[in-house]
């Protein structure tokens, strides 16, 4: 009976699974071809792609929330630089992993980091990737903020929101005795999610569709394109002078 060679591909892929993203590895393999959303990440970035330049050489770009890596590859192979951070070692370690096999690591870096964080680094990004974050973080508004501060050219965001995309834009000035405006439920609104949701702890948040591109325009971000569901390119205007204050204490600056 002849022996079959190991596969050492195959092999490291199921010693880092669990996979999160589908990476189309250079040997053929796939690192989750049974995601239940398909072949995903691929399929939101087709939805995307279009919207960025294809030649991003001399960008400097952050990718939010990287977990192995897909969108970081991408930009990479269109010629930025990026900065790739995610909280999950897990994920990390598969990234680092995939770097090799695409011979990127002179493109991509990869840190264990918090969003929050980056208050405190002086590093400015042309582009940033805040895709399927915004949900899972207890101040969500906080880290659009940072983020709005830190780019100089586009922020694509992507987050799970609450079904339907009604809309109202709140009046400038809304009377205290006016209040019954805000059970329209149109108004910009995010849902708070005490306990799991989709058997995940860390889902703490589902805005509206009106509340996220609300929260968007409150930290200086001019919405350009919308290019798929849940998904938002952004072109930054400056953070507001009046919130600038507040999220310098609330990052830890204003000592």
């Amino acid at each position: 009976m002849q022996n079959v060679a190991p596969d050492p591909v195959a092999r490291d892929i199921n010693r880092l699974a669990p996979w999160f993203h589908n990476l189309h590895l250079p040997s053929g393999h796939e690192t989750a071809p049974d995601h239940p959303l398909g072949d995903f990440p691929r399929v939101k970035w087709w939805e995307l792609a279009s919207s960025l330049p294809d030649d991003l050489s001399g960008w400097r770009a952050l990718d939010v929330g990287c977990n192995a890596g897909f969108y970081s590859f991408a930009l990479a192979r269109r010629g930025a630089d990026v900065l790739a951070i995610d909280s999950d070692e897990h994920y990390l370690r598969q990234a680092r992993w995939a770097t090799e096999r695409f011979e990127l690591a002179d493109r991509v870096r990869f840190e264990r980091l918090q969003v929050y964080e980056l208050a405190r680094r002086n590093e400015r990004f042309d582009l940033v990737l805040f895709l399927g974050v915004l949900y899972h973080l207890r101040h969500p508004l906080l880290a659009l903020d940072l983020l709005a501060e830190k780019v100089d050219r586009l922020l694509v965001l992507q987050t799970l929101t609450m079904p339907g995309e009604d809309e109202l834009r709140p009046p400038a000035d809304l009377p205290f005795d006016s209040r019954e405006q805000l059970l329209d439920p149109r108004w910009p609104k995010m849902a708070f999610l005490e306990h799991r949701f989709a058997d995940d702890p860390t889902n703490w948040w589902a805005p509206s569709h009106a509340c996220v591109e609300a929260m968007l325009r409150s930290s200086g971000l001019e919405i350009v394109e919308r290019p798929g569901y849940q998904l938002w390119v952004c072109r930054p205007h400056g953070l507001p002078s009046s919130v600038r204050g507040e999220l310098d204490a609330a990052s830890g600056r204003g000592d």
